[in-house]
């Protein structure tokens, strides 16, 4: 019997590059050549970032340097090519800045196939892009994704209720 894991996503699948949203507004996978647009957004979101992802992530650290944001900007890129997590930056039409971000990552509790959380900027929150962006993530992850049972971490559930839940443990034979 293997002890391997069985692969997240099938073999062959292949994600989405760029993924149009609305308005010239558009999706796609980010590494660290996006810092200059990345730190500014999260420094600027900083402590609503921390109240949403620091128990859970530990991010954003309270002095995000611009090293540690490459790195973890290449980090990002490194998973999202070996298919075995995916950030994708939320750009407006000529990428002069970054508005947000949608994380698509394997289960880490049970009862889901993938945990899925996104955000936006707080300069746009309760705008339009902000209502565009939560109404089109759950229906692009059941177009474009191979996922039968995603999980909305913070939105189906609560970050508390997410931390709370069994820890998936991969059986060994």
């Amino acid at each position: 019997m293997s002890t391997e894991p069985d692969p997240w996503l099938p073999a062959g699948w292949v994600h989405p590059t760029r993924v149009a949203l609305t308005d010239g507004h558009h999706l796609r996978p980010m590494g660290p050549a996006d810092v200059e647009l990345d730190l500014p957004a999260v420094r600027s979101s900083r402590e609503r970032l921390w109240t949403i992802y620091g128990q859970a992530w530990g991010w954003p650290p309270a002095h995000l340097s611009r090293d540690a944001d490459i790195d973890d900007l290449a980090h990002h890129a490194a998973e999202t090519e070996a298919h075995e997590s995916f950030l994708y930056g939320l750009f407006d039409t000529g990428e002069t800045a970054l508005l947000g971000c949608v994380y698509v990552d394997p289960p880490s509790k049970v009862g889901a196939d993938a945990e899925i959380s996104w955000w936006v900027v707080d300069a746009l929150l309760g705008s339009d892009l902000e209502a565009s962006l939560d109404a089109f993530v759950p229906q692009w992850i059941a177009a474009a994704w191979p996922l039968t049972r995603p999980r909305y971490v913070g939105r189906d559930l609560t970050w508390a209720d997410w931390l709370a839940l069994p820890d998936l443990v991969e059986e060994t034979a």
